[in-house]
């Protein structure tokens, strides 16, 4: 005759209690030893609303260069060619040589053109050229 032992019907638990402790210890330390970046930003000076100078003879105001959908290129109005930039940019340039250049270049203007007028603004003595987009 067999011997029949009884058998615990104990399942084995797995606690939970040492992982949830070592997860907290993990975010805390991610938590504390996270360094946070701040974006540096672009300070404007706006004018002041009574301002009394007109701003085409500013010193200061910019010179714009627009390139257009179709890659024409306008200066002061004046539609110019590819190769006369670096003369128009400096003729402006000596009636106001503290200005900043801007290229303002339609989304549709090809890359090539859009260089040539930073480079040949560059070129012309201009200390800082932006290239921004129509309507900034």
């Amino acid at each position: 005759m067999r011997i029949r032992r009884k058998h615990n019907a104990i399942e084995p638990e797995v606690d939970m209690t040492p992982m949830l402790d070592i997860v907290f210890i993990m975010l805390i330390f991610f938590i504390v030893t996270t360094s946070f970046v701040k974006e540096s930003g672009i300070t404007l000076s706006r004018p002041s609303p009574n301002q009394t100078t007109n701003p085409i003879d500013d010193p200061k105001q910019p010179i714009v260069l627009e390139i257009g959908s179709q890659n024409t290129i306008t200066l002061a109005g004046r539609i110019i060619d590819q190769d006369s930039i670096r003369a128009n940019v400096e003729a402006e340039r000596a009636r106001k040589p503290s200005a900043p250049v801007v290229v303002r270049a339609h989304e549709s203007a090809t890359t090539g053109v859009v260089i040539r007028a930073v480079d040949q603004s560059k070129l012309a003595g201009a200390s800082q050229v932006t290239v921004v987009k129509p309507g900034s």
